[in-house]
């Protein structure tokens, strides 16, 4: 039985950052993984790069270049008569995208000699995981460690109401590789998944409808923010239904016609598919972890301390599988700071910067609590809004959508959170990250020199107007 000082199962952007992480830091590293492609071929990069963050980022990119051409070239006085969308040919682009960054995980674990055990991971006593592979004439493989991480990340939640087909009833996964557009879509869930996928099949010429249960579109993010993001989203065409909740889903041939009660009355729609995207849940079915001790909280996570070690000592967990946003850079984070832990050395997350992104154009960004919440906590704060219709960048590219929002505390200045609407949210939130990392106020980004002319001015015109000095507007 071969020996290792970690044991990693999972291999998606938690656990292969810190089995790389462990590796660089002296300590030999296993990583057990099952996933396989659609050719039944062994991929590193679990959902995240496979069928979750970087294929959704690449229809995202192709059907903005797409609805770009249509809607706004022309503005550029670049004139294209009938643009065409080639959805075959736009797979095989997102696909090469993929192939490349799983692939070089592949060659990374190559140079850091990390052990690539092709298989699922099921926990045993002392320390012993067992490697069970797609064949089953070969026997299961038995490994044992110092250290175990947990890192199998999560898949899409089920609807109560029909089960995922991937043909015509589609989670993620089966959204992200459809064949041609369908003419109507309904998505059920107006969060990430819901906006990113929906607009990436509204730009290519569906039809789309998104049910959002609540009376509050995007209720986690800056309430500003949401309404000027869905005044946006209904302008480009996505149908947005709030307070809607699906209550019957009937297919009959090849189309599904889904019950929905809108506040007080009851809607049919008639569509060619519809995407489930009403959350996600960990994976941890047959890691055997409970039987061996380690404790579940009532949602199914697994518990884990400050330092994400689980109840048994020695087996840590990561990523989706633990309490905190499921978030691919929070589950990297805390696969870096494990590893270090492990090597004795200290490490942490600071879980109140962790910033969320969400792809649509414009996208949306932020790091921090809302106004909404902080007024609800009674807390005296300074907000500074600019936006980016002000900004000369902006205006240039014909993204004057959006805006910035920038929350600092009013007594002392501290920088507590930004919320941004607009082009390359995704880039600029990161410096409202690094501001709130270090402990730095909104003045201190009033008095940063920024480049002109750029979006992060944006930032600067947000920080001046925290005192009511902006020079723009």
């Amino acid at each position: 039985m071969e020996r290792f000082n970690v044991v990693v199962i999972g291999a998606g952007p938690g656990g292969y950052i810190a089995a790389i992480r462990c590796a660089q830091l002296g300590l030999k590293t296993a990583v057990v993984d099952q996933w396989l492609d659609s050719e039944g071929q062994y991929r590193l990069g679990g959902t995240c790069l496979n069928v979750g963050c970087i294929p959704s980022k690449a229809l995202l990119d192709s059907s903005e270049k797409f609805d770009e051409l249509k809607r706004h070239f022309g503005d550029h006085g670049i004139d294209c008569e009938n643009p065409r969308i080639n959805v075959s040919r736009m797979m095989n682009s997102k696909q090469q995208v993929v192939n490349s960054l799983t692939g070089g995980i592949a060659m990374l674990f190559l140079k850091h000699k990390i052990a690539w055990l092709k298989g699922s991971g099921r926990l045993l006593d002392n320390k012993t995981v067992e490697i069970v592979g797609r064949d089953p004439a070969v026997a299961p493989q038995t490994v044992t460690a110092d250290y175990i991480i947990i890192a199998t990340g999560s898949h899409p939640r089920a609807s109560p109401l029909v089960a995922i087909d991937n043909d015509i009833i589609l989670d993620s996964t089966g959204a992200l590789a459809l064949t041609e557009t369908p003419r109507r879509l309904l998505v059920i869930g107006g969060g990430v998944v819901g906006l990113e996928l929906g607009s990436v099949w509204q730009r290519l010429g569906s039809e789309v409808i998104v049910l959002v249960r609540g009376a509050q579109f995007l209720n986690k993010a800056d309430h500003q923010i949401s309404k000027a993001a869905f005044d946006i989203f209904t302008l480009q065409g996505l149908d947005i239904r709030l307070n809607a909740t699906p209550t019957a889903i009937q297919i009959h041939d090849r189309l599904a016609t889904v019950t929905v009660k809108i506040a007080e009355t009851e809607q049919q729609f008639e569509v060619d598919k519809v995407l489930v995207a009403v959350g996600r849940e960990p994976n941890t079915q047959g890691l055997n972890a409970a039987q061996i001790g380690v404790a579940f909280d009532a949602q199914g996570f697994i518990i884990v301390d400050e330092a994400c070690q689980t109840s048994v000592s020695g087996i840590y967990a990561i990523g989706d599988v633990v309490r905190g946003p499921m978030l691919a850079h929070k589950a990297s984070e805390e696969g870096v700071a494990v590893a270090e832990r492990l090597a004795g050395q200290k490490s942490h997350v600071n879980y109140e910067v962790i910033p969320w992104v969400i792809y649509t154009s414009p996208e949306i960004a932020w790091v921090g609590p809302g106004s909404q919440e902080l007024n609800n906590q009674g807390r005296a704060i300074s907000v500074g809004v600019f936006p980016f219709k002000g900004n000369g960048r902006a205006l240039a590219m014909g993204k004057g959508q959006g805006m910035v929002k920038l929350i600092s505390d009013a007594k002392t200045d501290a920088l507590i959170a930004a919320h941004i609407l607009g082009p390359f949210a995704s880039e600029l939130i990161a410096e409202a990250v690094v501001t709130m990392e270090y402990g730095g106020s909104a003045e201190d980004l009033a008095r940063t020199v920024h480049a002109h002319p750029t979006l992060s001015e944006a930032m600067h015109e947000a920080a001046l107007a925290t005192a009511r000095r902006a020079l723009h507007i």
